[in-house]
């Protein structure tokens, strides 16, 4: 199948200014040009060139669409095989008419992820750097963007074949050691192991430290507004989404399902969760809605505990900070353009104060603060912005831990004097697991695995 050329759309159907299909394989010159015309073949003409002209229905001649094409010869494309892309006017009719043409010249169509996937098998880059292009895509802010634009680019790829590298050396030490023994200074070599082991195991610490945070601006936060109805769960959700994405009423009960929407508070991206109003109530309908609630509550990383700061408190929500205290909580204090009733210390008796902001939705205030909440509790205050080398990828995260563990038992190993063939097993785990990462050691199923999660055309 690696030999086959393949295309498929990589532009997303629907109505636009143009439409993209891609064309990847050794016959992609050659097949596009049977359907299309041009003042020049795509055969005689220079790589990284754009033509204008019309895709054909070779039998009749007839003009089938208006394109603009887009040659690359390898190996200088993304595939590193020939890839003609052609542009067309952006329709459903248009796309298909242009895309089944040019499968009946015996072009298949792609898998999902397969340009990408060649890009890997062809050498252009390695696993982390092909993971990261669908990180890229999906990247729901900002800085998530910039984390998987420095993956691309090969910053955690660089990192981790330094550290094979050092692992290598190390190798190669004790084999040298176990073919000539008689010239082996069992002090030096155990003090060469520990050393290096050490540097391997504190680089690994320092990637793991950034994993959290990595795993956050790639997947988001999963957050629950909860509060009792009517305290402005659904506008604070329509403030942060910028649009009225819940209907807000004066009547209780009005959200009786839970909304989820994406959002990006100073560059954190927020899965929010607007939920129903926690409260008895005999309405069927509703109660279906509290029960969602409590789920999504259980499931959440971060709570947003929303309190009218214009009544006074009711048993339930101080039963709820009761449930809530020993979780990734903020409380909101709402409404705070009207006169305070609430009473703040019985707030603070199970929130510290920089858990609880302040807010008022119609006077627009509160919003940063509830920014630099929300970076206290996940980014200890702040988003490292100087080193973005974050690992964020959960399949990364779990091997370099397994490597990391096998350089603990190397070590362990190596105190206790176990013979250096011994302790080598270990360390050669450690390699092949850092390289499970960038693909260097990794199996056809697991590879095929991770470029199905990719969108079809890329």
């Amino acid at each position: 199948m690696l030999n086959d050329t393949i295309a498929a759309i990589s532009t997303p159907l629907g109505e636009g200014g143009i439409a993209v299909i891609r064309v990847s394989g050794d016959e992609a010159v050659p097949l596009v040009d049977r359907v299309f015309r041009s003042k020049t073949k795509l055969s005689d003409a220079a790589t990284h060139t754009v033509h204008y002209g019309f895709i054909v229905e070779p039998a009749s001649a007839e003009k089938v669409e208006e394109v603009l094409v887009t040659l690359m010869k390898a190996p200088r494309s993304f595939t590193m095989e020939d890839v003609v892309e052609v542009s067309c006017h952006g329709g459903i009719v248009s796309v298909k008419k242009v895309l089944d043409l040019l499968l009946l010249q015996g072009i298949r169509l792609a898998e999902p992820g397969e340009f990408t996937k060649r890009a890997f098998l062809n050498g252009r880059i390695d696993l982390t750097q092909a993971e990261a292009v669908i990180d890229l895509i999906r990247a729901k802010s900002d800085r998530a963007f910039k984390v998987a634009l420095k993956q691309v680019e090969g910053n955690l790829s660089k990192q981790i074949k330094h550290l094979r590298h050092v692992l290598v050396e190390l190798m190669a030490h004790v084999e040298v050691n176990i073919d000539y023994p008689e010239h082996d200074v069992e002090e030096m070599t155990n003090a060469f192991i520990k050393s290096k082991c050490d540097t391997v195991m504190h680089e690994i610490d320092r990637l793991l430290v950034t994993a959290e945070q990595g795993k956050i601006l790639r997947e988001g936060i999963e957050t629950a507004i909860v509060g009792r109805p009517n305290v402005g769960k659904s506008s604070l959700l329509n403030e942060l989404a910028q649009e009225n994405r819940a209907i807000v009423t004066d009547i209780p009960g009005t959200t009786r399902d839970v909304i989820e929407e994406f959002v990006n508070i100073g560059g954190i991206p927020l899965k929010l969760l607007d939920t129903a109003g926690i409260r008895e109530t005999s309405d069927i309908v509703e109660q279906i809605g509290v029960e969602r609630s409590k789920t999504a509550l259980a499931e959440a990383d971060l709570i947003l505990l929303v309190l009218n700061s214009n009544e006074e408190l009711q048993l339930d929500e101080i039963a709820m900070m009761k449930q809530l205290a020993d979780r990734q909580t903020i409380v909101i204090l709402n409404k705070t353009d009207l006169s305070r009733r609430i009473d703040v210390e019985v707030v603070r008796n199970y929130f510290p104060e920089e858990r609880i902001v302040e807010l008022s939705l119609i006077e627009n205030k509160g919003i940063e603060n509830l920014e630099k909440a929300i970076a206290g509790i996940f980014f200890e205050g702040k988003l490292e912005s100087s080193d973005l080398t974050y690992v964020s990828n959960v399949r990364h995260i779990s091997l370099l831990k397994q490597a990391k563990r096998s350089l603990s038992d190397a070590l362990d190993a190596n105190e206790q004097y176990v013979p250096i063939d011994m302790i080598q097993i270990d360390i050669r785990a450690a390699w092949e697991q850092l390289g499970e990462i960038i693909g260097d050691s990794v199996g056809e199923s697991l590879i095929d695995q991770i470029f199905t999660q990719f969108c079809l055309g890329k």
